[in-house]
């Protein structure tokens, strides 16, 4: 049989012949790769109404396994406020095991508490709402309030927020400048974009710090907002900027995957850290420690906007700074962001017994003792300015969990906790919802054994700083 004749054979088989469902062999798999596709092969209509119809049933199985993990009820503390007036939420929020209490918990060590499989599921790393998808996603308030300034959309078409408001930082934050410490907040009440930031600040600022804040409030392209095929919003759009995330200077509780690892599955969730105390900090980016703020902010836009992916970031529009110039400007801007006031603190850092109630000395003396809080945030801001790796895996053995990798953290960097009580949610990628839970937290990873009453005052204590 000749060749032409073997083709028509072949293509009767595999059409009107006998083989309807015909199918080709598998090939090889195709193996890891540290680079996202470049060339999209699905139209975009047709990936937007993929996603938009999965939409819902994937937040719906989020949200059952958050409140799997915590108890997340609105319960704000009746005597503590943020800074701008916003309530704190109290109380211990993540959830143990039928039949097992904090106590009892402590008793055990880290060997048996893995060998029980009892470490709570609120204290393992906390997935992205769709961490195979990934991408950075903004809470309700955020996204309504560029609608309103810019008519700018950071909704996703894929994907909601997925912590309740309650949790959050306040939101628009005050600003603290520590050129004007004597102005108090200058924000206004507003949340500084591009269509206010010159009223607000011509006066206040230099030439280059205004110019520093404008390339802070700019959007550029990023993974999931960009004007080609590959984005997560229904309108081609201009991108993110800084202050999208860091609101006033301060976090609003953005979230995104850090772009270091891969495969996907061990990408880390990253909570949005907050940009007060710059002037003070000598590592940045949570588990980066990278060496300056210039070098954060550079990496930031070069990097982190696009999964740490160089290639990808070159199709959807990379914003190359300069490093002279805009660079500089928007680092020194930073720098300017100070903590809030703690009327209780001496100028060492300590609290004035003169001024501070019986529980916050308790907690005070409890944190340079028997808590060891002081081994890593030293006064007056409160960090070590190094990082550490807290061994979590001592605790639990690793597993997948909505299509996280949750293992050990490795080295995260120590935050300085002045403010702290503005800032929740707390550790690097936001799994600790309340001050309550952080203090219990580390209670186990420390093994410091401390009492109820003991938690309580120190809690009183960290709410002054």
């Amino acid at each position: 049989m000749d060749r032409i004749s073997c083709s028509a054979l072949l293509v009767w088989l595999l059409g009107a012949g006998g083989i309807t469902n015909a199918q080709p062999l598998p090939g090889p798999a195709a193996p890891a790769s540290s680079y996202a596709p470049v060339r999209i092969e699905e139209p975009f209509d047709q990936t937007q109404r993929r996603l938009t119809q999965a939409k819902p049933a994937v937040m719906q199985a989020h949200r059952e396994y958050l409140a799997e993990r915590y108890d997340l009820t609105d319960r704000p503390a009746a005597d503590v406020t943020m800074s701008g007036g916003k309530p704190v939420q109290q109380g211990v929020r993540v959830r143990l095991r039928p039949g097992v209490t904090w106590e009892s918990l402590a008793a055990l060590s880290p060997g048996e508490i893995r060998a029980q499989d009892l470490w709570p599921a609120g204290f393992r790393p906390l997935p992205h709402p769709n961490h195979p998808e990934g991408g950075m996603l903004f809470p309700p308030a955020v996204i309504a309030e560029l609608q309103r300034q810019e008519q700018r959309d950071l909704a996703r078409f894929d994907l909601d927020f997925d912590l309740p408001d309650h949790f959050l930082p306040e939101f628009p934050a005050p600003i603290f400048l520590t050129t004007r410490a004597d102005l108090g907040d200058v924000s206004r009440g507003q949340v500084v974009t591009l269509e206010n930031y010159f009223g607000l600040f011509n006066g206040l600022l230099n030439p280059k710090q205004l110019e520093g804040l404008r390339l802070l409030l700019t959007p550029f392209p990023q993974q999931q907002f960009n004007a080609t095929d590959d984005r997560r919003s229904v309108r081609p759009s201009r991108g993110v900027a800084c202050f999208d995330c860091h609101t006033n200077g301060h976090t609003n509780a953005a979230t995104h995957l850090a772009g270091d690892a891969r495969p996907q599955a061990f990408r880390h969730r990253v909570d949005t850290p907050s940009l007060r105390g710059v002037n003070i900090q000598q590592i940045f980016g949570s588990q980066r420690a990278l060496k300056s703020v210039e070098d954060f902010t550079e990496f930031e836009q070069r990097g982190a906007y696009f999964d740490g992916d160089p290639v990808i970031a070159t199709k959807k529009g990379v914003n190359v700074l300069d490093r002279g110039s805009q660079v500089q400007a928007m680092a020194e801007m930073q720098a300017l962001f100070d903590f809030p006031p703690a009327p209780k603190l001496d100028v060492l850092g300590r609290l004035d017994p003169q001024k501070a109630a019986p529980a916050e000395l308790r907690g005070q003396e409890l944190f340079f003792g028997k808590a060891q809080c002081v081994a890593c945030h030293a006064p007056p801001y409160y960090t070590d300015n190094t990082m550490h790796d807290l061994r979590t895996g001592r605790f639990f053995a690793p597993v997948m969990v909505r299509g996280a990798m949750l293992t050990t953290d490795g080295p995260i960097k120590t935050f300085p906790l002045r403010g702290i009580k503005d800032s929740p949610p707390y550790l690097h990628d936001g799994r600790l919802l309340t001050l309550a839970d952080t203090v219990e937290f580390f209670n186990l990873i420390l093994g410091t054994r401390l009492t109820a009453d003991e938690k309580t005052d120190l809690e009183a204590f960290l709410r002054t700083l």
